[in-house]
């Protein structure tokens, strides 16, 4: 079954038009009056609904029925990320969404070539929230994780946002050949009980890596530098890998 999905309160109701464009992605899709889909507003929960009418302008439909179904993994994971270039951060937005965080921070840095601010921060804040929407819309997740406006490190780490974490595991990665490998950290996962479930900060440093200041004040902060082994890879490619190995040992426990 189709799904679809509409930024929009969502209620129990015989007849409904839908936004525009929710409406223009069930014309893309060339679904007929008859037809049943799944729409989910990214807030929690699915809804069945059945096409009564369209036209070019309008798709009316009646929402049948609502299921709380949801596809999160237990662990709240929050990526904090010195923005790559390019689209490199649609992927990361894309992938992430997909291996089920629920927090993005996309960081400028002392290294970063990337620095968004004032109306093309928000144009691209919004650009990948729709990512992420699209993601969930793929992958089955009915919970949109939130993409955050691009911020300063120092601020961040200066803001209260900090201080509300403090009973995470809050973890950055490091190129210093001294620190320590990451694969323990997250067998030390499967060890807690199920009544012991902090949220995960991690954060990864751009192209071109952390300053020692910022290293500095990360650990200050209450962060425990990681690596990856040997090789040296890409901002994105770290997140992602690293994600992708928490998914799969918390899918264990």
């Amino acid at each position: 079954m189709p799904r679809i999905f509409c930024d929009s309160p969502i209620q129990l109701i015989d007849t409904w038009s839908l936004p525009a464009d929710t409406t223009r992605h069930i014309q893309v899709l060339r679904l007929q009056p008859g037809e049943e889909f799944t729409l989910f507003n990214g807030r929690g929960g699915e809804f069945t609904a059945q096409i009564l009418q369209m036209s070019r302008k309008e798709v009316v439909v009646s929402v049948l029925s609502f299921s709380p179904i949801e596809r999160e993994i237990k662990t709240q994971l929050h990526l904090l990320i010195g923005m790559p270039a390019n689209d490199k951060m649609d992927w990361v937005v894309e992938k992430a969404t997909e291996l089920g965080v629920q927090r993005i921070t996309p960081l400028m840095t002392q290294h970063n070539v990337v620095r968004l601010n004032g109306p093309r921060a928000e144009k691209k804040t919004i650009h990948w929230n729709s990512i992420a929407a699209s993601a969930c819309t793929q992958c089955g997740r009915n919970t949109v994780p939130v993409i955050e406006s691009p911020i300063e490190l120092s601020t961040w780490l200066a803001s209260e946002r900090v201080s509300i974490t403090n009973q995470a595991l809050k973890w950055f990665f490091s190129l210093s050949s001294l620190t320590p490998f990451i694969g323990p950290k997250i067998q030390d996962l499967l060890k807690l009980t199920p009544d012991i479930n902090p949220p995960i900060l991690i954060a990864f440093g751009p192209e071109g890596g952390w300053s020692t200041e910022e290293e500095t004040a990360l650990e200050s902060h209450g962060f425990t530098p990681l690596g990856l082994g040997d090789r040296t890879l890409r901002t994105e490619t770290a997140a992602i890998a690293t994600l992708a190995a928490l998914n799969l040992m918390l899918h264990q426990s």
